[in-house]
């Protein structure tokens, strides 16, 4: 299902249903292959399965979870500002926007990986504990970890004051990454 999934993102992106113009559909195809290959999520993938037979810091796990879920959330947000006709020099604002949720979607993970309630979760929790994995809870403390989410979430809203009002919706977004409970 995963796989079948994966070349349907690829097959919606490269329909002329989904944009007329073939340069659009091209950007959009290419900005997900990079987010999901070995330098997005398959790399982050990878490194996770490491993960389990190595030690890793702070500086290591940050590079694991901006390829895994952070891949992903970038494209999202860079195949938005590539449909709004934002020219890629434009997109630097956007850009840190979505490495600041990437980072603390995964940070509020690790959080409710330790003290979230499994019901809500609809997953197994304390997993990454069991198996000796380094994250961002149990390099910072889970104190710290509440501190750094909520440090990102302030620096993700601070990237969109170039748009004004019409960022709302992206705030919102960034507010929610860390106010989930699953």
């Amino acid at each position: 299902a995963g796989d079948a999934l994966h070349a349907l993102a690829f097959e919606i992106l490269a329909s002329p249903q989904t944009h007329p113009d073939p340069f659009v559909r091209g950007e959009l195809v290419s900005t997900l292959a990079l987010a999901s290959g070995p330098e997005g999520m398959a790399g982050g993938q990878m490194m996770d399965i490491e993960a389990e037979n190595a030690t890793f810091d702070l500086q290591t796990v940050m590079r694991l979870q901006a390829l895994k879920t952070g891949a992903l959330i970038a494209a999202s947000v860079e195949m938005g500002a590539i449909l709004g006709h934002i020219p890629s020099e434009g997109r630097t604002h956007l850009r840190g926007y979505a490495r600041d949720i990437g980072l603390a979607f995964q940070i509020a993970d690790d959080i409710l990986d330790v003290q979230g309630d499994p019901a809500k979760a609809g997953k197994r929790l304390g997993k990454d504990q069991a198996e000796g994995k380094a994250t961002f809870v149990s390099l910072l403390g889970l104190d710290g970890a509440k501190t750094r989410a909520t440090e990102l979430i302030a620096q993700a809203e601070a990237s969109l004051a170039p748009y004004g009002a019409k960022a709302a919706t992206l705030k919102e977004a960034a507010r929610f990454v860390i106010a989930r409970e699953s």
